[in-house]
């Protein structure tokens, strides 16, 4: 189901109050070296040991383009279904900071790589609504300063500097720190699929800054209608948010904070703010500059930036599957619910992994092993799918001895955890620890009739409930260590019940 933007209203003192969100997300591009020097890209390396002389900003060095970084950036620009520009332009975007070695830093600004596009994001009700992108441009990164090793001094790394980053600017979609976060993990997946950024935010390599605003119901509405953002409240941003649940709390507290300055008769006041995860708040950072603050201009050491477009069509054609379109692919192919899809297309290797453990196989049986039993143990030992102690081979296998009913779904789950441990292969468990499931009808009716002369009460019971015959499938079962086959227990004691 398809849905508008919802909005979440927030009850003040003096009324309903709605949030407006837009997001501008800087997600690393995945590149051997740095955007406009030669320079390696890494985590892990020791302080300013991926630094070159562009990077160090010394007098006389050129920045060069690096065409790997550029052809990352038209990738995602595809992968989010917008506008490359075959003609695009970079520009200085003049400040200091510390970690900021040329004084300014080069950017896109009027004339982006990428133009609008759109991402379809799910919410957890299975809703979908849509974000609007207003553009992608590439930029440099700063360093990085490091203020806890001396009291009395500030410390440079400058590693991250000149480190390609998309900075991928949303338009004030969202309506709810939910819907933000969400939109977060699914701009990530997409990211993750196509290959131009790991997607990483521990490292810092994928990172959001939030812009919040809050408006009376209505107004954000009108802005729909006219696109004038003056219908909306004045923004605040909270940069460099790397976790789903800090965009979450951040967003919350920033619009109770503003809701509560309003209410008492205050305004807004346009800046940057910080988020601190300990105490739960944001705090100011600086006012927020304008697009003049900055003295945009061309950089005169780079030419514009004018694409092939047979280029661009080459790579479109190399783009992978990308998460919506193999959701729907799973679903169709394999009969899949939209929630089991849903839950392995989050992460490429997942649904890999699935594929390959269907062939030939009951899919929907293997999904339910994959989405439940192996993802809960894999969360639960920290462990990724690609280092999954069993392989996608032996949960074919697992499920192939439940279609052949040689084990019950019981004892799959004890078989399940032999393999974790190591044991070896679903077949050789079974026949090592004897494990076979009864399907004699002969013995099982044998213990059925012995089971009901001992018990002629709980048999009685049955005609009058038939649900009671469940205490007898139990006795069974444990009578036979669980290897007794469900279904023919069943059918057995309903006819000898009934």
């Amino acid at each position: 189901m398809t849905t508008d933007t919802a909005s979440k209203t927030i009850q003040g003192r003096t009324g309903p109050w709605e949030i407006v969100l837009g997001l501008e997300v800087h997600a690393q591009v995945a590149s051997n070296a740095k955007l406009f020097s030669g320079a390696a890209v890494g985590f892990g390396a020791g302080p300013n040991e991926q630094v070159s002389l562009v990077d160090a900003a010394m007098p006389g060095m050129l920045p060069v383009i690096n065409r790997r970084c550029v052809e990352q950036a038209v990738k995602t620009g595809l992968g989010l279904k917008a506008k490359i520009n075959p003609w695009s332009r970079f520009d200085r975007k003049n400040y200091f900071y510390p970690d900021l070695p040329q004084g300014y830093q080069i950017s896109q600004y009027k004339d982006p790589i990428v133009g609008e596009g759109e991402i379809e994001v799910e919410r957890d009700d299975g809703s979908v609504f849509k974000v609007r992108i207003e553009r992608l441009h590439l930029e440099q990164d700063a360093g990085k300063s490091i203020h806890d090793m001396d009291p009395n001094a500030t410390y440079v790394d400058l590693n991250r500097a000149g480190t390609a980053l998309m900075e991928i600017v949303s338009f004030p979609d969202m309506r709810s720190s939910d819907e933000a976060a969400a939109y977060v993990k699914k701009l990530r997946t997409i990211l993750i699929y196509l290959g131009t950024c790991d997607g990483d935010l521990e490292k810092g390599n994928l990172r959001a800054d939030v812009n919040v605003s809050v408006c009376r119901p209505g107004a954000y509405e009108k802005y729909r209608e006219t696109g004038s953002f003056s219908h909306l409240g004045t923004r605040c941003e909270i940069k460099n948010v790397n976790s789903y649940r800090y965009i979450q709390q951040a967003i919350e507290y920033e619009a109770r904070r503003q809701i509560e300055i309003l209410e008492d008769g205050g305004k807004i006041d346009q800046e940057t703010r910080l988020f601190d995860p300990t105490k739960g708040e944001t705090r100011s950072m600086r006012s927020k500059e304008e697009a003049h603050d900055y003295r945009y201009f061309p950089d005169p050491d780079l030419l514009p930036l004018e694409l092939d477009p047979a280029w661009i069509k080459q790579i479109e054609a190399s783009l992978p599957e990308l998460p919506d379109e193999k959701r729907a692919r799973l679903k169709a192919e394999y009969g899949l619910s939209h929630y089991d899809a849903g839950v392995l297309i989050i992460d490429q290797a997942r649904a890999d992994y699935f594929e390959r453990a269907a062939k030939g196989r009951d899919a929907k049986l293997v999904a339910n092993w994959v989405t439940n039993e192996l993802l809960a143990r894999l969360a639960k030992d920290g462990l990724e799918i690609d280092e999954s102690p069993i392989p996608s081979d032996d949960v074919a296998g697992l499920v192939k001895l439940l279609e052949d009913k040689v084990i019950s779904s019981k004892i799959a789950k004890e078989v399940f955890d032999y393999m974790w441990a190591g044991e070896g292969r679903p077949a050789d468990i079974v026949a090592k620890r004897d494990l076979v499931q009864v399907s004699d009808t002969g013995a099982l009716e044998a213990l059925i009739d012995k089971l009901i002369a001992a018990n002629p009460g709980q048999a009685a019971q049955v005609k009058e409930k038939p649900q009671a015959i469940g205490w007898f499938v139990g006795q069974v079962m444990r009578e036979t260590q669980g290897k007794a086959d469900p279904a023919a227990v069943n059918q057995l004691l309903r006819a000898k019940l009934s």
